[in-house]
């Protein structure tokens, strides 16, 4: 069946195209830095905004319009199947990504969700024979049912652990099966409403185990994909365990867990902790930690997950600037966990949007490469701190003296002289490059 008729392969146009369906930034075989565009980007589909969402919200009912709606259960499951590997095909994307409950529906046991998941994952791997379409990562759904109220790894119920430990094993031997490059931990409810009821180091004591044993289990089905810890504030919880990329790394030190893990890091949720994305992606870079990205945007005027399509190009620049700089995203990539907005219900909305966010991280890569070569902040930042490459400052820098010899230093201070951190200068220079990007074309 053929879900997308009235589509044709999107394909490269450039800036000048007035078509909707092609691309007018993003050339895939383009060479940024030495390296093809698509090889850089490694876009993803993200199975569950785009083939299972129907566009419902807190107020309001799902708005959706999808043509494998017209079927149920493991039908339906089959249907979006089909109708993914044909978006993927015509959109030209090189990878997916999923969580279990996505493709396939939950049994009345996990036995039989088991089996579900058997039958679909069979069906994707005939699939990716004939597809150029690999799968970035997987994940288990681990927060939606209501068996998870009280969270998975961190709940007060035993069996609830174990229920989850389950899934994550299943998870793992589906990574494996169907070749992802990763696998990705998100604690959608790994947290706590209220100190009153929780033992919070035994929770957390209980989640570095239960990263452990996934650890240990990969290794024993010789599952090589990277583990990617997604960190999330606020919601759902009042206090998420993984609030923000720093958080997480203190609590993969802890336990001894770090040497196994990196970060997939979305932008919606670096600005929920109150960081900019760069911010996230920096922090995790020079910590040598940066996977991947779930490249989305929120709403500035709304304080929750609004997973929008990325089209910030100021963003997708420093974004990309970040990652650049990390010598690209290694098995990671860019996976679209971004929902089209509610009026949006078309199903070729959902190629529009995609289309988009393509567009808007090829500018991104282009412009930031730019600044990169010119060696535009880095000159900046080099100058800044220029006073710890002589004197006082460079024998801080290099761990040569003591508070006493500081004190000797500074006792007879009369003028520090500051320079302007010239930030408004700066931002000038990053839309000149922005907007002269193109001139030439």
């Amino acid at each position: 069946m053929n879900y997308f008729p009235n589509i044709q392969k999107i394909n490269y146009e450039g800036p000048k195209s007035a078509n909707p369906y092609a691309f007018k930034y993003y050339n895939p075989d383009e060479k940024i830095g030495g390296k093809r565009m698509e090889d850089y980007l490694r876009f993803a589909v993200a199975y569950w905004h785009t083939f299972t969402e129907d566009l419902s919200d807190p107020f309001g009912a799902g708005t959706a319009v999808r043509p494998w709606d017209k079927f149920s259960g493991m039908d339906l499951a089959k249907a979006r199947v089909e109708a993914a590997f044909e978006f993927f095909e015509k959109l030209g994307v090189p990878y997916f990504c999923f969580h279990d409950v996505d493709i396939a529906p939950e049994g009345n046991t996990l036995r039989e969700t088991n089996q579900n998941l058997d039958t679909i994952v069979s069906m994707i791997k005939d699939y990716m024979k004939d597809s150029k379409t690999k799968l970035l990562w997987n994940t288990a759904n681990n927060f939606t049912h209501p068996r998870f109220i009280h969270g998975a790894a961190s709940s007060n119920n035993a069996d609830v652990f174990a229920y989850a430990a389950a899934k994550v094993k299943k998870g793992l031997e589906i990574g494996k099966e169907l070749g992802g490059e990763n696998y990705v931990f998100w604690g959608g409810r790994e947290g706590y409403e209220t100190l009153l009821n929780t033992d919070m180091k035994f929770e957390l004591d209980n989640l570095g185990r239960f990263f452990q044993m996934a650890v240990d289990y990969a290794r024993e089905i010789d599952f090589d994909g990277q583990f990617l810890i997604e960190p999330k504030p606020k919601e759902p919880t009042t206090h998420q365990y993984d609030f923000d990329v720093a958080s997480g790394y203190a609590f993969l030190q802890n336990y001894n867990l770090q040497d196994y893990f990196k970060f997939n890091i979305e932008a919606n949720h670096a600005t929920l902790a109150g960081h900019t994305f760069e911010h996230e992606l920096h922090y995790a870079r020079v910590n040598n930690i940066l996977g991947s990205v779930d490249a989305n945007q929120g709403h500035p005027l709304l304080g929750w997950d609004t997973d929008e399509f990325p089209t910030d190009l100021y963003s997708t620049t420093l974004a990309m600037y970040e990652i650049i700089k990390n010598g690209g995203l290694g098995r990671g990539g860019l996976n679209f966990d971004a929902k089209v907005r509610r009026g949006s219900f078309e199903t070729e909305d959902l190629f529009h949007a995609h289309i988009a966010g393509m567009d808007s991280f090829a500018v991104g890569l282009k412009v930031a490469q730019k600044m990169l070569d010119d060696q535009v902040l880095e000159n900046i930042i080099s100058d800044r701190y220029q006073s710890y490459t002589k004197g006082i400052g460079l024998e801080i820098a290099e761990g040569k003296t003591d508070l006493g010899q500081l004190e000797d230093h500074a006792l007879d201070l009369t003028d520090i002289k500051h320079q302007s951190g010239k930030l408004e200068r700066i931002k000038a220079t990053i839309n000149q490059y922005l907007l002269t990007a193109y001139s030439d074309r």
